[in-house]
């Protein structure tokens, strides 16, 4: 039975994910479904997290939108994915950023690994 499900999971892995990791700046480029119209809209911000593997890999991005965080978490492999585009690398030392969520305003930065390189 585990093959079976194997073999199907192998079929709706995307070929072309680009790497990014946790810390990192990306723009989600989503389809979003309006009564009986399709668009394309963007989602930017910073991935707090990574998680699972194969097919039922899962990111999560934050951003502040009029002072109000905004969590929102896809499917990596999901066909209302479009693009992800990495605006931004970052350095962080966890694997989750949680912690982002209590910090406001500058405190919530994450450095940038051009930035780091130039020191």
């Amino acid at each position: 039975m585990n093959n079976i499900i194997r073999e199907i999971e192998k079929e709706q892995i995307k070929s072309e994910v680009p790497s990014f990791k946790v810390g990192d700046t990306i723009r989600v480029y989503a389809k979003i479904i309006e009564g009986t119209r399709e668009r394309v809209q963007m989602f930017e911000g910073t991935a707090l997290k990574r998680q699972n593997g194969g097919n039922r890999e899962t990111f999560t991005v934050r951003r502040m939108s009029y002072g109000v965080g905004v969590e929102k978490t896809w499917p990596l492999h999901s066909p209302r994915v479009e693009k992800i585009e990495v605006v931004r690398r970052g350095i962080v030392r966890r694997a989750k950023l949680f912690y982002l969520r209590d910090r406001i305003g500058k405190a919530a930065k994450v450095k940038e690994a051009i930035a780091q390189k130039r020191k």
